[in-house]
């Protein structure tokens, strides 16, 4: 016959209402976190490189699991200090969703997620479950800001190797020609894949296989650096590849196939020399074993009760207030006129280039001419922040890869000179198809200052919205054609027309928006 659950062990049947209340208090926070945790799994699902997103959860449940005969030796407790933590976590959530910054917004749900757990548990039990609880946080799909640093490693790499082997190489951005054809390192060969493939895995090896806190960092950082170095290899491997073949080798299915061989090679090589390290002895543990406790009903129940209560009030507070600035009314808005200036003129299109902007509540694409001098001009005004409505949008950008009329063959934050003032735009250089190039300067106007950085044009417009300040924006973006050897003369150009504009930019700003 089986025991009956009061002849239990004293320290299991503590943890018998704090383990039970603490997972559904979770599962409470995910429902009224939904859209944040939804939009996690909808990237896992569309996005081969955070599918692994899909085995975060688990894998932490698994760990916790095996984790059960110390944690039984704990006495778990209320611990109020964790509900400071969630505060911050939903003050952060509510920055990020009134900017629509879904990453920031769904590390802010896991530090809810963690922080409950901690208040619900207390501090040792926290302590205790530190890496199964911060390992959460790769469920986040976050990385795709190193993409474009990854691709600059990854061509400058495999073009310093083509010139190595002797190969003569003609390079222009992230595209590259060698005598037997064209090359260009686009996002799928940024390694970025690989990257969070190698983090991930390498993280959760040296936590299972170490036990001091030097090996496990130290190989935390090879899983960082060997992807990188591996990836660059396997781009040049590719290309010599082709090369070598003639162009027909390498170029269809057998360049993924010859990519994820040589990937999966390479971390086999990285486990396999880390195992050489490896501690398999568990530690002793040097806690106590707890103390049965007659009182584990009703009088520790209650605070554990109260506890609870806050966790879903602190944590609820954040989305109801943003679901009521999500559900105000847009102010009422003119169109978007700008008066010509200083001698330009309207003129017809010289360029059948348009850049990629999406969700603006107004927009203004007019082209314009001096003495000769061609400038395209484009305003995208959003009169308030949110979903697919935004200034800084991941799909708001030059030309999209892969285009089969343009290609960016550069862009930096450059130092300018506009009416005598420095200035940081966004530049660009784009290459057509049909010969023509296209100098790009791009910036922001928030409050009548032009911003270039997105970082902290986010958080402004996120903090302007959440205090019910006007957190409307526009973005500039000016450009004229140039030549190679009269670059310079190109700059003068859109300098010029950036300063004859300015004011009447700044008058269409302050009219389109009646507030």
């Amino acid at each position: 016959m089986s025991r009956p659950p009061d002849s239990l062990p004293a320290a299991p049947r503590s943890w018998l209402l704090p383990a039970g209340l603490t997972v559904g208090v979770l599962l409470l926070l995910i429902a009224v976190f939904w859209p944040t945790f939804y939009s996690m799994a909808a990237v896992w699902e569309r996005s081969e490189t955070f599918a692994h997103g899909y085995l975060i959860f688990p894998i932490s449940a698994w760990l916790v699991w095996r984790m059960r005969d110390e944690l039984a030796q704990l006495q778990p407790q209320p611990d109020l200090r964790g509900l400071l933590v969630m505060a911050l976590a939903g003050l952060g959530w509510l920055l990020a969703d009134a900017g629509s910054v879904n990453v920031a917004a769904q590390f802010a749900f896991i530090t809810l997620l963690i922080a409950a757990v901690w208040t619900l548990l207390g501090w040792q039990v926290f302590r205790a479950l530190l890496f199964p609880l911060m390992f959460l946080f790769f469920a986040v799909p976050v990385g795709e800001f190193l993409i474009q640093p990854l691709m600059g490693v990854t061509a400058d790499f495999t073009v310093a190797m083509l010139q190595f082997t002797g190969i003569p190489v003609y390079r222009e951005g992230t595209f590259f020609s060698i005598p037997s054809g064209d090359w260009s390192v686009v996002e799928g060969c940024s390694g970025l894949r690989y990257l969070i493939a190698s983090i991930t895995l390498g993280v959760l090896y040296a936590y299972l296989t170490y036990r001091s806190w030097q090996r496990r960092l130290l190989f935390t950082l090879a899983a960082m650096v060997v992807p990188v170095f591996a990836n660059s290899g396997r781009a040049y491997m590719i290309v010599m590849i082709a090369h070598l073949s003639d162009m027909k080798l390498a170029l269809g299915v057998d360049h993924y196939i010859y990519g994820w061989v040589f990937f999966g090679i390479v971390m086999l090589l990285l486990f396999w020399i880390g195992s050489f390290w490896r501690e398999d002895e568990a530690p002793q543990s040097t806690r106590p074993a707890a103390a049965p406790h007659a009182a584990a009903g009703s009088a520790r129940g209650r605070p554990l009760w109260l506890a609870g209560m806050a966790v879903m009030l602190v944590a609820s507070l954040w989305p109801v207030y943003a679901i009521w600035l999500n559900d105000r009314p847009l102010p009422e808005m003119t169109a978007l006129q700008v008066e010509p200036s200083g001698g330009w003129q309207p003129a017809a299109a010289f360029t059948r280039w348009t850049p990629h902007w999406v969700g603006a509540d107004r927009q203004l694409r007019q082209s314009f001419a001096q003495a000769g001098n061609n400038v395209l001009l484009e305003l995208n005004y959003y009169v308030t922040q949110r979903q697919d409505a935004e200034l800084i949008n991941s799909q708001n950008f030059m030309i999209r890869q892969k285009d089969p009329a343009w290609s960016n063959i550069g862009e930096k934050i450059a130092d300018v000179t506009i009416g005598g003032a420095s200035r940081r735009v966004r530049e660009a250089r784009l290459r057509g198809s049909n010969g023509q190039r296209l100098l790009v300067w791009q910036w922001n106007l928030i409050d009548q200052r032009p911003v270039v950085n997105d970082q902290i044009a986010k958080l402004v417009l996120a903090a302007d919205r959440v205090q019910l300040k006007r957190d409307d924006g526009l973005s500039v973006l000016i450009a004229t054609p140039y030549l190679e050897s009269e670059m310079d003369a190109a700059t003068a150009t859109l300098a010029r027309f950036a300063a004859d504009m300015q004011k009447p930019i700044g008058r269409a700003l302050d009219q389109v928006n009646g507030q």
